[in-house]
């Protein structure tokens, strides 16, 4: 898997962008996308018990793929003629390209279907950070690489691959838009987020900027080779200044059903 992190040495606190997959990256929930072509009907219930905290996401997922009978090429095929990525990621690629800005996938998710939608869509070189697997006889492996040390059960950590980039001098700009992204999102030093994770930021007073695709992006990162810093503050809805030193507590948006 593409796992190579942020760069090292001299970062001088330049950004970087860090980018849930799920509904975020991509518009779709690639992992239920192939779960409903693909997976036994009983998954919705495993889910339920997730969502329910019977069961932590990483027990979910392998429940959950456990029973697929397709193969990996099958799985990508589907993904490549189904998926699709969020409008303005491969122009958001192309100006950290340019810009020697590191843009990565963080994702809690698999990386064969990560890699299959980046494949597709001419970026198969941006990093992913996700769930390793690996097809076997048996069915599928798991390897948690970045999950935090004795907490190897609850699977990976987005905010452990967060500080990485921090340590190595990086202000970090993320984007995601559910709970398991929650972690990352108080570390990030600007946070887009949509959906539920918006609906808790704004419920916790945590600043953050909507997002609605990476055309918002593109333009905080061109705020900054303006500005020289992370300037957080969006338009405020409501009439007035913003207060926080990165961004304003904004809407949230519609919980994911």
């Amino acid at each position: 898997m593409r796992s190579t992190g942020a760069n090292s040495g001299s970062a001088s606190h330049s950004p970087a962008v860090l980018t849930d997959f799920d509904d975020t990256a991509a518009v779709e929930n690639v992992a239920e996308l192939l779960l409903t072509r693909f997976g036994d009907p009983t998954w919705h219930d495993v889910r339920s018990r997730f969502r329910a905290g019977e069961l932590t996401l990483n027990d979910y997922q392998e429940i959950t793929f456990r029973n697929i009978q397709a193969d990996r090429e099958t799985m990508q095929g589907y993904v490549k003629e189904h998926a699709h990525l969020r409008p303005y990621f491969k122009e958001l690629q192309g100006y950290c390209a340019d810009h020697g800005i590191p843009l990565a996938i963080v994702s809690q998710g698999l990386d064969f279907y990560i890699e299959a939608l980046l494949d597709k869509e001419g970026v198969s070189h941006v990093p992913v950070h996700a769930v390793n697997t690996h097809f076997t006889g048996q069915g599928i492996a798991y390897e948690y690489r970045y999950a935090r040390p004795g907490q190897e059960r609850l699977g990976n950590s987005k905010g452990l691959v967060v500080e990485g980039y921090k340590d190595r001098g990086h202000q970090v700009i993320y984007v995601g838009d559910g709970m398991s992204d929650f972690e990352a999102a108080t570390k990030a030093d600007l946070l887009f987020a949509h959906r539920v994770l918006a609906e808790e930021c704004q419920r916790r007073q945590i600043p953050y900027r909507p997002f609605k695709d990476f055309r918002d992006v593109l333009s905080a990162l061109q705020e900054l080779s303006q500005d020289g810093y992370v300037d957080g503050h969006g338009p405020s809805d409501e009439g007035h200044a913003p207060t926080g030193p990165l961004a304003y507590p904004g809407k949230g948006e519609d919980e994911e059903p």
